[in-house]
């Protein structure tokens, strides 16, 4: 089978390195410049498997921070603690904070010794009803093909959505429709433990500190007026936001900006069709949903996964419908757990949980409390963020705890 890759970051060398594994001709075309500075520098638990399987862990380890899990603070301060300890004992109990230019590398790397090749510069192609073709030039540089067009084209081309904008496929847009800065500094102290990654709710948004090996990364997500009243530019957007925060402001006394700030709008998409006869989107290219959680290097990766493993087991038109309704579940699912903690519904359930715990005390000691830090981080960790049963505990969870709130309110007006 050829096939031909639009981008090399970690969407598309990933898919290139299993599919080249399987025994397919696989062609990456990558413009690679990338900039400086890349979100998507803190990984969840459900990435080490992929990682394990591409036989790169070790070297991920070695540029990265082991990361233990993350620590939310809610507006007002109340602290929420997910450590992947909590994970069953199948998941590994850590994921790493990374480099994402030195990350990135070693995913191509691994795409070029599975057997891939890597073509500088970007692809063109060209639409042909719904099926996608490489012009003659792109195809040119591949002789051994000798004008023979891929049978499959993956998209793995990012927020630029080459396919979804040649087929003029449609997509849903999600309800946030944020900015986010961020840069890298030196001096930020580190309350939690090492590695850990803190989140701390703003007045109109969230922030992120994600520690790695010789500096932090500090970043901002907030609607368009709420960031345009912190600052005229992103640096001085981040600083403001740093000193209105009282504790980051404490956390960051002695800090010094390393980098340049870097800008990204931040909202919620996932397109309408995710594949066609012969062509499939995969990573930011099919859909992306918020960096809170960390949820966009899982999707990239994991989606390689499921597109191999569909065109493994079944003919190509049947692989890629199976393949693009997963994924279209699993962004709607990262999306509407995401959506749990922007509302304050994950903090609510941590603490009657805790004070249910309390109060009835003929329950085993923590065991409430271990359920749901158990439950919500594997959802968390990707390792079940689409499963029925995942979704379903949580919901039903949420009506038990709004119905304690109405309980107490009740009792309150008596």
């Amino acid at each position: 089978m050829r096939v031909a890759i639009l981008g090399g970051g970690p969407a598309g060398s990933t898919t290139a390195a299993l599919l080249s594994r399987s025994g397919a001709d696989v062609v990456i075309f990558d413009e690679g410049n990338r900039p400086e500075l890349i979100a998507g520098e803190s990984l969840v638990p459900g990435v080490v498997p992929i990682l394990q399987r591409l036989g790169i862990e070790e070297q991920v380890a070695r540029i990265g921070v082991r990361k233990p899990g993350v620590t939310f603070y809610s507006f007002s301060g109340q602290a929420f603690v997910f450590g992947f300890d909590a994970l069953p004992g199948r998941y590994p109990p850590y994921a790493y904070n990374v480099p994402r230019p030195a990350f990135d590398e070693l995913l191509l790397g691994s795409a070029l010794a599975s057997g891939a090749q890597h073509l500088p510069g970007c692809a063109g192609i060209a639409a042909e009803g719904d099926r996608l073709l490489l012009c003659p030039a792109s195809l040119g540089l591949v002789p051994r093909w000798g004008g023979k067009q891929p049978d499959l084209i993956v998209d793995a081309s990012g927020r630029r959505r080459m396919s979804a904008n040649l087929l003029k496929v449609g997509s849903t847009i999600g309800p946030r429709r944020d900015v986010a800065h961020f840069a890298h500094y030196e001096g930020v102290e580190h309350e939690s433990p090492p590695g850990q990654v803190e989140i701390n709710h703003l007045e109109r948004g969230w922030s992120w500190r994600i520690p790695l090996r010789d500096r932090m990364s500090f970043g901002i997500v907030l609607d368009q007026k709420a960031a345009a009243c912190l600052g005229r530019t992103p640096a001085d957007r981040l600083e403001a936001a740093m000193r209105k925060d009282a504790q980051i402001s404490r956390a960051a006394r002695n800090v010094r900006r390393i980098s340049e700030a870097q800008t990204y709008g931040n909202y919620q998409l996932i397109s309408r069709q995710g594949a066609g006869p012969n062509w499939a989107a995969v990573g930011d290219a099919f859909g992306f949903v918020d960096p809170m959680l960390s949820p966009g290097m899982m999707i990239a990766m994991q989606g390689a996964v499921l597109l191999e493993d569909a065109l493994s087991r079944l003919p190509m038109g049947q692989a890629l419908e199976v393949y693009a309704k997963r994924i279209t579940g699993l962004l709607k699912a990262w999306m509407e757990f995401i959506a749990y903690f922007y509302n304050g519904r994950i903090f609510s359930m941590h603490e009657k949980a805790t004070d249910f715990q309390i109060r009835h005390r003929y329950l085993p000691t923590g065991l409430v409390e271990h359920f749901v830090r158990g439950h919500l981080a594997s959802m968390a960790s990707g390792f079940t963020t689409d499963s029925s049963y995942s979704c379903g505990v949580l919901k039903g969870f949420d009506s038990f705890v709004k119905y304690l709130d109405k309980t107490e309110s009740r009792m309150a007006v008596i």
